[in-house]
């Protein structure tokens, strides 16, 4: 019987370590995240604290070319004026905070796609044009597709069949005030469609309890940008719940994408197994 459950134990510490060392197998190419935040869902706050992280944790840090906020380009009247711009402050907060704790993104910046436009298409559109068929661009799709519209508008023709765009969600692809999915898809881009991931990754508070009682203040401070979602005001369908499902795209491509059997729904688990490997080697 000890030798079962020493087997068992044995087990489970060779299965955490193979998610997060033997799975980190990203296909070729660049990645990109085009965010929210600003709209009445607050959920990209979690989201994007543990993409940032997971991309230095699993050492593609290196590999994001861009990375932008608040893409939702027209408020609606279900978040005021005060509301968003609060909105804007704490995705920036995310972000900057975020990578300046784990590192590794000295030389990138983080955009606000609402405030910043121009500057923001021009580097989303300068990371299309690097791309070829050995170095694609991998665009995750956490927002309104706007942002993607513009930036492929400005590019030409020829380098749209190197982008491709990871999506998990409708309610992203056609809430474009400027462009509706199918637009989108009209420029020649690749979709990369996988399930929603609000299905592991949105999920009761509890379930991040190891985030916020830990010794290390960047995985506290992950926990925390979470932590403004669950209490912001401006929406009710996030009290009780820590959300980070937009992550699971980033971790979809870290673990192969559909060129080698990407994880295709991610879990709490997988995202604490990557984080913690990392944090107890640095």
């Amino acid at each position: 019987m000890k030798k079962l459950i020493l087997f068992f134990f044995a087990g489970l510490i060779f299965t955490n370590a193979a998610i997060s060392q033997g799975r980190i197998n990203p296909p070729a190419g660049r990645i990109a995240v085009v965010a929210d935040g600003n709209s009445p869902d607050p959920d990209d706050l979690g989201g994007t604290a543990v993409s940032i992280a997971l991309l230095r944790a699993s050492g593609m840090e290196s590999r994001l070319v861009h990375y932008s906020h608040s893409c939702d380009l027209v408020r609606v009247n279900r978040i005021s004026e005060a509301a968003e711009k609060e909105r804007h402050a704490m995705m920036q907060t995310t972000c900057d905070g975020t990578a300046r704790r784990w590192g590794g993104f000295e030389g990138l910046t983080f955009y606000d796609a609402k405030w910043q436009l121009d500057e923001t298409i021009k580097d989303l559109a300068k990371a299309i044009n690097a791309s070829t068929a050995d170095d694609p661009l991998w665009i995750v799709e956490a927002g309104e597709p706007d942002l993607i519209g513009f930036a492929l508008d400005a590019t030409p023709k020829e380098k749209h069949r190197f982008v491709k765009v990871i999506t998990h969600h409708p309610a992203n692809d056609d809430a474009g005030d400027f462009y509706k999915w199918q637009q989108i898809l009209d420029f020649g881009i690749e979709e990369v469609r996988i399930p929603d991931q609000n299905i592991n990754l949105k999920v009761s508070e509890d379930q991040w309890n190891w985030a916020m009682n830990h010794a290390d203040d960047r995985i506290k401070f992950i926990w925390l940008m979470g932590k403004m979602a669950e209490v912001d005001d401006v929406v009710k369908f996030q009290k009780g719940y820590w959300d980070c499902s937009d992550a699971g795209m980033v971790l979809y491509w870290l673990t192969g994408a559909n060129v080698s059997g990407g994880l295709e729904q991610g879990s709490v688990e997988e995202v604490k197994t990557f984080l913690l490997d990392y944090i107890d080697k640095n």
